[in-house]
């Protein structure tokens, strides 16, 4: 092996090692992971336009030629799971500096968001893995129809403890993507008096816009907004 590559090596584990590199892991799986989220909501408001509409955008998902269906969900496991390993790293870096917690601990420059953020990710986490079996292994204690997405959605949320369930993991997902997408800005350097409280007040908005967005299918299925197209 060349100097020039066990330079590089050296480099490469210094950066995954350190806490700016395991910053910046979480960063750019953090663009990644939103980006799917942005694109799996507006799959999810097509049921507002009836059955057909969603029905054909999940038929059109799964008709995808396999190494392109495949590879896309391969690429976002192993950013979930890179953004996973690096959040847990993290904190374990902040144990190992403090090992005993304060006596009293008075916030001042923290949000409820960034102290909440070790509890946010794993309930999101729970509730992607129940997300996951429900509605499309169907595994989840409620009706589940191969190929028919619409009413199974319907007939999940018509199980009140469900979807109120949701509602909550959304809840939990809008602070982790708020104090999420702010840090992310902070890791990447974007950093100005002129512009940082704009940043802020835009990630407050996307978050909150991504929580109405996902809570308004099942509160509009607990309210028979949106109706199944059969008898269920």
């Amino acid at each position: 092996m060349s100097a020039n590559a066990i330079q590089l090596q050296g480099r490469a584990a210094h950066f995954w090692s350190a806490t700016l590199g395991k910053k910046a892991v979480m960063a750019v799986t953090g663009v990644i992971l939103v980006g799917f989220l942005i694109e799996h909501l507006a799959g999810n408001l097509l049921t507002f336009s009836g059955p057909d509409a969603f029905n054909g955008y999940a038929r059109a998902a799964k008709s995808l030629p396999g190494p392109i269906l495949w590879g896309g969900r391969a690429f976002l496991l192993v950013a979930a799971l890179l953004h996973i390993w690096s959040a847990f790293s993290l904190w374990r870096l902040k144990a190992d500096a403090r090992p005993v917690n304060y006596r009293t601990r008075k916030p001042i420059a923290s949000t409820y968001a960034s102290r909440t953020m070790y509890w946010t990710g794993p309930i999101v986490l729970l509730f992607l893995i129940y997300h996951i079996l429900h509605f499309t292994i169907g595994v989840g204690g409620t009706r589940f129809v191969e190929g028919d997405p619409y009413d199974n959605l319907v007939a999940g949320f018509r199980v009140i403890p469900i979807a109120l369930f949701y509602i909550l993991a959304m809840g939990c997902l809008c602070l982790h993507l708020f104090h999420g997408v702010w840090s992310m800005f902070q890791t990447i350097g974007v950093n100005h008096p002129k512009y940082t409280p704009w940043l802020r007040v835009g990630a407050k908005v996307f978050a909150i816009a991504m929580f109405l967005g996902f809570s308004s299918i099942p509160l509009a299925v607990m309210l028979g907004r949106i109706q199944p197209s059969g008898v269920l």
